[in-house]
């Protein structure tokens, strides 16, 4: 039976014994040694990590460590055990949009100031995560940024829409709960009497409310005498009270409250003291608001048909072909605007047998509903139209759509009208224009197309782009701040963080990137996904700011997990490698370098830990042909037993930890041995030392190249040290 070790207890009898936790103290002891601490008497022997690169060989390699700057500004052991070991440090948490950015958009850079001061101290660099990411955003003031926008009005034409009202006319009993004392209802009014001692009552209760918003309580009033008593709106948990006069004549008297916090309130009036009669004829709440107007809202994604963006809503049937989405034309529209072009067929059987669909799949049209609609067309003969209502496209439903068919000629025309979806239209979800009404072949062009809605209300949505503007905007406020809080320190960044899907939906051959789309429903409520407002090519916004506002000689990286994966040949960092290509096909953008994070396992199953090592040589392979720097930003190791079941630290036995020390061996040996010189980097490990249970990061698992709080060196310190050294 193989002799289980418990690593945890060993190891700190070790460090009791043999050597303190600080890398540069020793104490020894003459007493004899069980078999298990001789067994690890060896990592004694090692210096500090960095100690064994082959600086001249692999000058522009640096060995790094992800650290809690919380814990590394203290400038205890942790910064001591990580500044003797280690070249670099990066920040876990600290330099992420979420940990600066408040509600409001201030930007707190303190802990950053103080993490690139403490890490001058120590002569140690800092590499920068993260400047893009779609996680740890603050989506609420992003968010706030891109709302709908109030349509500003003179106050004096604000509206009082009515909340809720208690009209006693039409009442012969008292309405609500008693507190105590019940008033009457004499003649649909209700009359209330001091009985001799403080007293209250409802008024109108079950009122919808939104916090923060001004509500007005108004009432149809008079009292045997002039006076006042007290008003109270709220819920018992937060009541808010103001004070309304009374006369002896009938009047509507009102008092405000802007200070609701509850979202169902109540009002009770509380004439306390009072001892008059007081009769109400009516009670209202209510609050203003600007009156609605009517604006456009256009359904379309990307009506400029700009390269990169969706053409989901352009559909193209030619005759005995599939239905594809219209082929961008770079610059072959009015004025050098992008078009797409459809050709038709000579001598057709139909005027459908070719069609364009101008089509909304998540938009169903009701009859009757009104909407505009506009484009730039033209042919290359002059050529007659035909619209009709579909559902998708190809689903028949009415044979006429449009006011005016289009009529093309040779030269662009512009086509503007507004009208209501016709009634046997009602559900429709596509225009389709019939283009063989000519019976020759011809070719039509289409560019700039917004269909658009008719809409009412007080608030209007911002546009695509002046949504793009607005958050453009903001992420080079947010590069801007950090590139001046860390002042030319930080010289590389993850420009990006994890953009790469995992899954080609449009069968391009490429996985998609990240959006609210393809994402489940827990993290489209959480992550903020730039790309859904800026388009595919929000990398090249990112890199344009770091390089505007960042220190020369800066390097950018693409940051991504899985790329070692063996379940899909390594299909994701091929894709990645794909993405930067197309990035960087302006021209302009520059993206210095991949990082791949490495979150890795080693697996007691022979036949999967083979694979998984092949993979991370070919993993390798490919960045290395790309030309680009390569940094390993993330490293970290598990272990998985022979039943595919993850080991805890408490169960980790011998043979696990020097599997992983060989497999730690073999990840720096293949990236020395297949990254050149001039492309490498370096390796970052994630999380030196283990992982304590109770950490969201791998809790509980033997992750670390030293135990918990540096206490000792573990196996896989010697598999790293050997790897760098080449031992």
């Amino acid at each position: 039976m193989r002799n289980k070790i418990n690593i945890l207890g060993a190891i700190l009898l070790f460090m009791v014994l043999a050597y303190s936790c600080v890398d540069d103290t020793t104490q020894l002891f003459n007493v004899e040694k069980p078999a298990s601490i001789e067994q690890m008497e060896y990592l004694n022997e090692y210096d500090a990590l960095k100690t064994y690169i082959d600086r001249s060989a692999n000058p522009n390699f640096k060995l790094g460590a992800g650290v809690t700057v919380s814990d590394y500004i203290k400038q205890g052991l942790t910064y001591r055990a990580i500044n003797s070991n280690f070249d670099r440090v990066t920040a876990g948490n600290a330099m992420k949009y979420a940990s600066i950015v408040k509600d409001d958009g201030s930007m707190d850079f303190g802990q950053v100031v103080q993490f690139v001061t403490a890490a001058q101290a120590a002569g140690t660099e800092i590499y920068g995560h993260t400047l893009l990411w779609h996680a740890q955003q603050n989506k609420k003031y992003l968010n706030s940024l891109i709302a709908d926008k109030e349509i500003e009005f003179d106050p004096d034409a604000k509206l009082d829409v009515e909340d809720k009202v208690t009209d006693f006319s039409t009442m012969t009993e008292f309405p609500f709960y008693v507190m105590e004392y019940k008033p009457d209802i004499v003649d649909g009014v209700l009359v209330s009497n001091y009985p001799g001692s403080w007293y209250q009552y409802f008024v109108v209760d079950g009122i919808s409310t939104t916090p923060g918003k001004e509500y007005k309580v108004t009432a149809m009033i008079k009292a045997s005498k002039e006076g006042a008593f007290n008003v109270q709106m709220g819920n018992w948990d937060a009541p808010f009270e103001k004070q309304m006069s009374v006369t002896t004549e009938w009047e509507e008297q009102s008092v405000t409250f802007n200070t609701l916090t509850t979202e169902s309130s109540f009002v009770v009036f509380k004439p306390g003291t009072f001892d008059g009669e007081v009769q109400i004829q009516w009670v209202k709440v209510s609050h203003s608001e600007a009156p609605s107007v009517s604006f456009y809202v256009n359904q379309l994604e990307n009506s400029e048909m700009l390269t990169g963006g969706s053409m989901d809503n352009f559909v193209v049937r030619e005759k005995g072909k599939g239905d594809v989405p219209g082929v961008i034309l770079e610059g072959e529209g009015p004025d050098g605007m992008n078009a797409i072009k459809i050709n038709s067929v000579a001598d057709p059987d139909n005027p459908w047998d070719t069609q364009f669909f101008i089509y909304t799949p998540n938009k169903v049209w009701e009859g009757g509903q009104k909407y505009r609609i506009s484009f730039w067309y033209k042919a290359s003969a002059n050529a007659s139209s035909e619209t009709q209502c579909h559902g998708t496209p190809g689903a028949y439903m009415h044979w006429a759509m449009l006011p005016q068919n289009p009529q093309f000629t040779t030269e662009w025309q512009y086509y503007e009208a507004t009208g209501s979806i016709p009634g046997e239209g009602a559900g429709m979800k596509s225009i389709a224009f019939n283009l063989n009404v000519n019976k020759d072949a011809v070719t039509y062009y289409f560019a700039n197309i917004v269909w658009e809605t008719e809409e009412k209300g007080n608030k209007i949505p911002l546009t695509p782009q002046e949504k793009a503007d607005t958050l453009t905007y903001a992420l080079d406020q947010w590069i801007e701040g950090m590139m001046t809080a860390t002042d030319g320190y930080v010289l590389a960044w993850d420009v990006a963080n994890e953009v790469v899907s995992g899954a080609d939906t449009d069968g391009d051959g490429i996985y998609d990137l990240w959006s609210a789309e393809n994402v489940s429903e827990e993290d489209a409520k959480n992550n903020f996904y730039w790309r859904d407002y800026l388009g595919d090519d929000f990398i090249r916004i990112a890199v344009e700011s770091a390089r505007k506002h960042g220190p020369d000689g800066l390097k950018l990286f693409i940051n991504d997990y899985n790329l070692e994966s063996d379940w899909d040949d390594n299909q994701k960092l091929k894709s990645l490698i794909k993405w930067i290509e197309r990035w960087e096909s302006d021209g302009v953008t520059v993206i210095d370098g991949i990082g791949t994070q490495m979150h890795v396992s080693c697996y007691m199953n022979p036949e999967t830990q083979a694979s998984k090592e092949e993979h991370v040589v070919k993993m390798f392979e490919l960045m290395a042909a790309t030309g680009k720097m390569v940094l390993v930003t993330e490293l970290d190791m598990g272990v998985v037993d022979e039943d595919g079941v993850s080991v805890l630290t408490s169960d980790a036995t011998e043979e696990h930890h020097k599997a992983m020390s060989d497999y730690y061996k073999f990840i720096v040996e293949k990236y020395l041995e297949i990254i050149p010189p001039s492309q490498q980097a370096g390796i970052t490990h994630w999380c030196p030392t283990d992982s304590p249970a109770s950490s969201s990061w791998r809790g509980g698992e033997p992750v670390g190249l030293w135990t918990e709080q540096f206490q000792t060196r573990k196996h896989a310190y010697a598999g790293f040290a050997d790897g760098l050294s080449g031992k």
